[in-house]
């Protein structure tokens, strides 16, 4: 007789696998019945170690996909990067390097016009035209892609199928009364699931704010709150949060949606882009005086 065994074999289990098993078979044995029993079967198994946090999150965001909608997580209609149908060959080739996106829309007399979808590697043939090639003699819209169109209320989840159908990235979002919104990627889709997805043309660490006038600028989630008070004179404590996300996530008392506002002293901060888990960039506005 093997005194303190917990198994015929003799094998003692440890605390965490036996903790994680009495609660799997215990909910099993109904079987889970909703999404909260579901969720609190990921998180014993994170507080378990049988899932690591980055996985949990990520079974977590394909959840929240269903609760999302694209207003939720479009990109708005005035940060657009457009290109205008009646612009030269030169103007273009400019601005798809300076914007360095890889799709941009088109549009005719205003944002609201989307004449198409314009990939910047089809440019790439002009850009090595030869000597023969004449730039009056492009014609933009014979480079163009239909644009897709989906309404602002929208799944997010539904979302990601209809890309994955049509084989589109990009879509145009629509709101109730027939005019542009905004638009949405896949890439805006699948960082609900993985996370923020960086690339080489994000901004940088030197480029967390963003001036637009006098008064308004775009900032980085992410910014050192020393580095927003040395850039502005301000004088919010980094004690507590080392980010402007978290403080302003802080004022908030909750995780807030696009286009939610929060007054900080003399700071207006408005959420333009943010999902279930954080907020990635604010228009901050400076009171007038």
């Amino acid at each position: 007789m093997n005194e303190g065994s917990d198994s015929p074999h003799g094998h003692k289990e440890s605390p965490g696998s036996a903790g994680w098993w009495r609660r799997l078979t215990s909910r099993m044995a109904r079987g889970p019945r909703s999404r909260e029993d579901l969720m609190g079967l990921l998180q014993a198994a994170r507080e378990d170690n049988l899932v690591d946090a980055d996985a949990a999150d990520m079974i977590r965001g394909v959840f929240e996909t269903s609760e999302l909608q694209v207003r939720d997580i479009m990109v708005p209609r005035a940060q657009m990067a457009v290109v205008e149908r009646n612009w030269p060959l030169q103007r273009l080739l400019q601005e798809v390097a300076e914007a360095g996106h890889s799709r941009y829309p088109v549009i005719g007399d205003s944002r609201d016009e989307i004449v198409g979808i314009l990939l910047a590697k089809d440019l790439i043939k002009f850009t090595a035209a030869g000597p023969g090639f004449e730039a009056g003699s492009f014609d933009l819209v014979r480079c163009l892609r239909p644009a897709a169109f989906v309404p602002e209320s929208k799944r997010v989840n539904v979302l990601l199928k209809d890309f994955r159908k049509s084989r589109n990235h990009m879509a145009m979002v629509a709101d109730e009364y027939g005019g542009v919104a905004g638009l949405v990627t896949i890439e805006d889709v699948l960082e609900q699931i993985v996370g923020e997805i960086a690339d080489e043309y994000d901004e940088t660490e030197g480029a967390h704010i963003l001036k637009q006038d006098a008064r308004h600028f775009l900032v980085n989630g992410l910014t050192p709150i020393d580095e927003f008070n040395t850039y502005f004179g301000s004088s919010f404590s980094d004690s507590e949060f080392d980010t402007v996300a978290g403080l302003v996530m802080h004022g908030f008392g909750h995780m807030p949606r696009r286009g939610e506002s929060l007054k900080i002293g003399s700071f207006q901060f408005n959420v333009q882009r943010a999902d279930s888990r954080r907020i990635h960039q604010l228009l901050v506005a400076l009171s007038q005086t």
